[in-house]
């Protein structure tokens, strides 16, 4: 039998095998990344710096119904890298198949309940005052694209538990490079506005959906699923979903903390702080790239080499990516620590948003360093099957300690609480982290542990 992509997971040296899977898929989202960033340029400049306020409402409740499209991809990703570990090829085709169809029932449910309940969604998130105009005709069209996105990002996590990093790549910069253009033709030559920026993502959405849909028809992929796998069996969907839902738990506490977020900036600063939050926002999505990438680079191997009792190189890559991760968290760290004022300017000239954004950032970015083993960790134990493990560790930075945190340091410090409460929660979350991810690889990842061949 000739030797499939996947099986490299098994058998490629460690490290030689994090930088394959890791390079393309720091580079895809960095291209996405990019597309955010710049779209949200592009907004502030030619439209107005309200309009990025509009977006960072409407962003929470799009990206989390596309996010069942991801958690359902992730899960069941988890399950595809072990079964192809473990040579079951069969448990593989059915899991796909169950993706398929559950990414397709819940995300068009949802779009057509949040379609529906529009008008007391939108101030929930924090569309008030001038606000809410905009963010109305931002959310109203992209809503009828994420069907396309939730599909793209469950494919996308698929095609790299195939071994096939740089088709997962391309997958997320074509429509990063299609949102950018059509941005510029449908609000700088066309003047649409709001509803520009919004048509532009909406198609971009469809064009990687239309990508990820030639790769899976293609010789390229393993995965040649046939009718009789698209029925939904109940153990692989409880799999899925035990494992999907942290990252869906992961989303839905990004969302209400954007709800909170803005609402509570809002408060204290009026459209002005939630606009300096939008900025930081970005970045968080944008600088981070290499971190998320290696994290991303990490999963397949974990899941593999574990399906497949290779514990020794499982303990190797964790160790690996936290030492590549943390580095290039560093270099992230020191750059945003020296030129935060330089990257408020690219999205606005406002005065106000250029007082408020660069210290923000400063204390946003303060624990950058020490977030790679938290990463790195909860990803370990989604990678290997472990829901419970991965569910608490997923939320302890966001749920667990940054949420209440946002609550009672502005009591004390007033704006000042909401910003410095990302450091806090990053530290709080990465000592937790440490505590269960060494227990873990004391107790299950020892060599003798693994069957004899």
């Amino acid at each position: 039998m000739a030797k499939t992509a996947s099986q490299d997971l098994g058998t490629l040296p460690i490290s030689k095998l994090l930088v394959k899977q890791a390079i393309p898929a720091s580079i895809g989202i960095l291209v996405m990344s990019l597309n955010i960033l710049v779209d949200t340029i592009f907004v502030g400049q030619w439209i107005g710096s309200t309009a990025i306020a509009a977006i960072n409402v409407v962003l929470p409740v799009s990206f989390f119904i596309a996010a069942l499209g991801m958690s359902i991809g992730v899960g069941g990703s988890s399950i595809i890298s072990r079964a192809l570990g473990a040579n079951n090829p069969d448990k593989a085709l059915k899991t796909f198949g169950n993706q398929i169809t559950l990414t397709l029932v819940l995300t068009i449910s949802m779009v057509i309940a949040g379609l529906w309940f529009i008008d007391g969604i939108l101030p929930a998130f924090g569309g008030k005052g001038n606000i809410l105009e905009p963010a109305k005709i931002y959310y109203t069209i992209v809503l009828y694209g994420v069907p396309f996105l939730a599909l793209s990002m469950m494919g996308n996590t698929v095609i790299r538990a195939e071994g096939k990093p740089k088709f997962a790549m391309y997958a997320m910069m074509i429509p990063s490079v299609s949102n950018l253009l059509l941005d510029y033709i449908f609000i700088n030559l066309l003047d649409l506005g709001m509803a520009g920026a919004a048509w532009a993502t909406t198609l971009a959405y469809v064009f990687c959906f239309a990508f990820i849909f030639w790769f899976f028809l293609s010789k390229n992929s393993e995965l040649k699923i046939k009718k009789h796998h698209f029925g939904l069996q109940k153990p692989i969907v409880l799999e899925i979903a035990s494992l999907g839902f942290v990252t869906l738990a992961r989303q839905a506490v990004v969302s209400i903390t954007y709800l909170f977020m803005n609402n509570i900036l809002f408060n204290l600063g009026g459209e002005t702080s939630v606009t300096a939050y939008a900025i930081v926002g970005r970045m968080l999505m944008f600088a981070l790239f290499p971190v998320y990438g290696i994290t991303q680079g990490f999963l397949p191997i974990a899941g593999f080499n574990y399906g497949a009792f290779k514990y020794a190189r499982v303990k190797e890559s964790i160790y690996t990516a936290i030492k590549y991760a943390a580095g290039l968290a560093t270099l992230v760290f020191i750059l945003l620590m020296v030129f935060p004022e330089a990257i408020t300017r690219l999205f606005t000239d406002n005065a106000e948003v250029m007082l408020q954004t660069p210290p923000a950032m400063r204390w946003v970015f303060a624990a950058t360093p020490i977030i790679a083993l938290q990463l790195i960790g909860a990803a370990y134990f989604q990678a290997i099957g472990k829901a419970k493990q991965a569910l608490l560790l997923t939320l302890l930075r966001q749920g667990f300690f940054f949420i209440p945190l946002i609550f009672i340091l502005p009591m004390f410090y007033g704006e000042l609480g909401v910003w410095i409460a990302f450091p806090i929660s990053d530290v709080l979350a990465t000592i937790v982290t440490a505590y269960f991810l060494n227990g873990e690889i004391i107790k299950n990842l020892n060599p003798e542990s693994e069957p004899i061949s």
